[in-house]
């Protein structure tokens, strides 16, 4: 009998105790609106930009990584030696640019002009001689022959002298504008080509966009990648929020900017700090997901509430409970005084 009397009295006491608690942690707060919902977050599906054979996977499930950090490689045994041929064409197409652009030589000026003074020698010789046979012609001294070779001989003197003076001529006006235009256009083409392959070298390193964890490893070295096939699957750790769901009659008790509390099952003595960063303008169907009190056929709209969370404790999906406080002034340092009770 007094066995049963102890128990009983440690039974009264741990009831006693527990409702303390409760009342303690979830006394009645008229003036907080509570929430209930789900973390999210941002994800990556991060494929290569090239179809290449893939050379070596880096980072395993779980790693974190850092914004710009090499996750894989391609292989670029084919890739190298043909940035290497269009760099090699570039750079013959820039120093024929360069030739044009300062003209020709003074050695090839005077070049030219040594053959035109050449050239007008040889004709004066050459219509002398043609001078002399027509007049040895005329005295019936030489045959016809003659005098149709020297006048033959006369003639294309006169044509290289002409030859000679407009070669003269483009040595000393340079290139033309158009011929210039044409190769600095070739020039261009050669530089993009040359962007193009050094850009496609560059993506056959897969970076990290953002800080991030690796969620799931999706392909392996030796496998073909390709623009279509993701490599990783990337979760970003910030910014984290809860995808939480409010009544339309609540609706306007809440706006963008307010702070609020988030608590969630794993960690039954914490409180996150947050604030609604965004509400939705379209009213949807409660999903399955969300516990609350209402019809699951109700609609309501959906409220991201923004979470801190520095030691990275939140995981995509975990329950959570919004306590946002309507009466608000500035956004408080700590959880103290904050109530946590549903305003129904």
């Amino acid at each position: 009998m007094r066995r049963l009397t102890i128990f009983g009295l440690v039974i009264v006491l741990a009831v006693l105790g527990a409702t303390g608690w409760w009342f303690v942690h979830h006394r009645v707060a008229p003036n907080v609106l509570t929430l209930y919902g789900n973390v999210d977050l941002r994800e990556v599906e991060l494929p290569f930009n090239d179809s290449e054979r893939i050379a070596a996977v880096l980072v395993q499930e779980g790693d974190r990584v850092r914004q710009g950090q090499v996750l894989a490689r391609l292989d670029t045994s084919r890739l190298v030696p043909e940035v290497a041929q269009v760099r090699a064409q570039a750079a013959a197409q820039a120093a024929v640019v360069e030739r044009m652009h300062h003209g020709s030589r003074p050695e090839e000026i005077a070049e030219a002009r040594a053959n035109l003074e050449q050239a007008e020698a040889d004709a004066v010789n050459a219509r002398r001689d043609f001078a002399r046979q027509k007049i040895l012609l005329e005295g019936s001294a030489t045959s016809r022959q003659n005098f149709d070779d020297a006048k033959t001989a006369a003639e294309m003197a006169d044509a290289r002298v002409e030859l000679n003076r407009k070669a003269l001529d483009l040595a000393v006006k340079g290139p033309r504008q158009e011929d210039i235009d044409q190769a600095e256009a070739q020039l261009r083409a050669d530089q993009a080509q040359v962007a193009l392959l050094e850009q496609q070298l560059a993506d056959a390193n897969l970076v990290a966009p953002r800080n991030a964890i690796v969620r799931s490893r999706l392909m392996e070295p030796g496998e073909m990648a390709s623009p279509q096939k993701p490599v990783f699957s990337l979760a970003i750790t910030d910014p984290k929020w809860v995808r939480a769901y409010v009544s339309e009659a609540e609706l306007g008790l809440l706006h963008p900017g307010m702070y609020a509390w988030v608590t969630i099952d794993s960690f039954p003595n914490r409180r996150f700090a947050g604030w609604i960063g965004f509400i939705s303008s379209v009213a949807e169907f409660t999903p399955k997901s969300v516990e609350t009190a209402e019809l699951r056929t109700s609609l309501v709209y959906e409220v991201r509430v923004f979470v801190k969370d520095p030691a990275d404790d939140l995981r995509l999906g975990m329950p959570a409970t919004v306590f946002v406080p309507l009466e608000q002034s500035s956004f408080p340092t700590s959880g103290a005084g904050i109530p946590l009770q549903t305003r129904q």
